[in-house]
């Protein structure tokens, strides 16, 4: 009787283990931007690493499992990884085990060749349904994957931001962006036959009320994604640098995103039983200063910061006052920062007007000696000088488009050589060097190779007579300020005076 007891309470014992719903653990990044390194306030990869690698073992220990996935915006931002054509970030994201990765809009800040490159590099997948070749019409790498974890399979089906056709279009070539609702609603059944919990990766972005761009092209939304969709359980997204510190649902689908650069890690928590969450937490984790660096990626990135930098420690010149260009002003208005680069490119070029979209304008620089390094953070995407043969009518509609432009967005304009005002989001009273702009006259007019090809909304732009130059513009920044010597001060005066803003 004590033996058949004994085997019963074995038996309900392993029923009870074996009935347990399977901890998985997602971690989330997106939009780090060349923050490999972090600094004495904290952040970095290898302070991440050494969160992620606790966890597995944790989690191992449970017989749970730990999923990693980047939301994409590897590229653009740190000089040691933009010489580098952030190789830094792909090796070491590869080192701590990054699963999966979609493609952000600045994964196409250089040629598709790069791209593939870094692809090499990584090792991970690229998952990205919509970013198609237009002859072959099929998507260009992999539109999802499923991870098998012994018994509980994960469907991650990859988007990418339409928004990419109009922000970065240069390097597209014979590639696109097509609807992520319309190819969405070709895969999700597919992968949903073939897992127990789908996530979508995606880099289309959360919005709050009244943040939506104002861009010529229609771009889905994590929001709408949600709405319009069943059968989506989890949206690990990017793009808006937004810090949901719990995730949000809609529709009941768990949206996590976790800010930007690098400074914090999401953490999303699901016990999956039968193909359905039964429980999850989410959160993100700041990556502070006494999270210890993990030795082996510290080793690695470290390795690579050292490459190049006597080069970016060039002193170029020195500024007596701070030159504004942090991402909350230079998107709503002029700054000294600004106006010290739109004269630059006129100093450079000999154009008559110079054009500069807010969004190319990445970080400010503070008091002291101004170094190539400095330079490069602040334009960080190498483009290059392009100057333009545009009538005063193209520049009027240039104005038309940059005066229905609200505050917040990178196509906000930044102007040189030229004046105007904007009044019930029209501009009047334009004048060139002080002159009225005449219609039927033709001017120079400078921008970056952006601009010029239709980026950031300025398709008015696109297929003008002109010419690159092939000057860098962080390159001509630096000539400039070197002319300069010492900036004692500079002018953040209006040129594009908006009459209704509140003062």
């Amino acid at each position: 009787m004590k033996r058949l007891t004994s085997i019963i309470v074995l038996f309900l014992l392993v029923g009870f283990i074996f009935s347990q719903p399977t901890h998985l653990v997602i971690f989330h990044l997106n939009d780090t931007h060349g923050h490999v390194w972090g600094s004495e306030e904290g952040g970095g990869f290898a302070r991440i690493a050494t969160i992620i690698n606790q966890a597995r073992e944790e989690v191992k220990n449970e017989n749970g499992y730990v999923l990693f996935l980047h939301a994409g915006d590897v590229n653009t931002g740190i000089p040691e990884s933009d010489q580098l054509d952030a190789i830094p970030d792909f090796l070491t994201l590869h080192y701590m085990g990054l699963d999966a990765m979609t493609l952000g809009n600045h994964e196409f800040d250089k040629p598709f060749e790069v791209l593939e490159m870094q692809k090499k590099v990584a090792e991970f997948p690229f998952v990205a349904a919509n970013f198609v070749d237009k002859e072959k019409g099929g998507p260009v790498f992999e539109p999802y994957i499923i991870k098998d974890y012994e018994g509980l399979k994960v469907g991650i089906i990859g988007l990418a931001t339409e928004q990419t056709n109009v922000l970065e279009p240069i390097y597209l070539e014979d590639k696109t962006i097509v609807n992520a609702k319309e190819v969405l609603e070709k895969y999700l059944p597919i992968v949903q036959k073939k897992s127990d919990i789908v996530i979508v990766l995606s880099h289309l972005g959360y919005y709050e009320e009244n943040q939506i761009p104002n861009l010529p092209i229609k771009f889905t939304t994590t929001n709408e994604l949600a709405e319009y969709f069943e059968g989506i359980d989890v949206i690990i997204d990017g793009h808006t640098h937004t810090l949901l510190e719990k995730p949000v649902v809609i529709n009941d689908v768990i949206i996590a995103q976790a800010g930007q650069h690098a400074n914090y890690l999401g953490r999303l928590d699901l016990w999956v039983e039968d193909g359905q969450i039964l429980d999850w937490r989410g959160r993100v984790i700041p990556v502070t200063s006494d999270i210890p660096e993990d030795p082996f990626i510290k080793m690695i990135a470290d390795m690579f910061y050292q490459l190049g930098s006597a080069a970016l420690d060039e002193v170029v010149g020195e500024t007596k006052v701070f030159l504004d260009g942090e991402r909350s002003k230079v998107r709503s208005n002029e700054t000294n920062l600004s106006n010290l680069i739109t004269d630059g490119m006129i100093w450079k070029t000999g154009a008559d007007i110079a054009f500069m979209n807010g969004g190319g304008i990445r970080a400010s620089i503070d008091v002291g000696e101004i170094t190539y390094r400095d330079i490069l953070t602040v334009m960080p995407f190498g483009n290059t000088l392009y100057v333009l043969e545009l009538t005063g009518k193209d520049i009027m509609d240039v104005l038309n488009y940059a005066a229905t432009i609200p505050d917040g967005q990178g196509a906000k304009l930044h102007v040189s050589g030229l004046t105007a005002e904007i009044k019930d989001g029209k501009p009047q009273n334009v004048k060139v060097n002080g002159e009225p702009l005449d219609l039927n006259k033709t001017y120079k007019v400078v921008t970056n190779n952006y601009v010029a090809a239709g980026g950031d909304g300025y398709t008015m732009l696109a297929g003008k007579p002109g010419y690159d130059t092939y000057f860098r513009d962080a390159d001509a920044l630096r000539e400039y300020i070197a002319y300069l010597g010492v900036i004692e001060d500079y002018t953040s005066e209006e040129r594009l005076i908006e009459l209704d803003r509140v003062k």
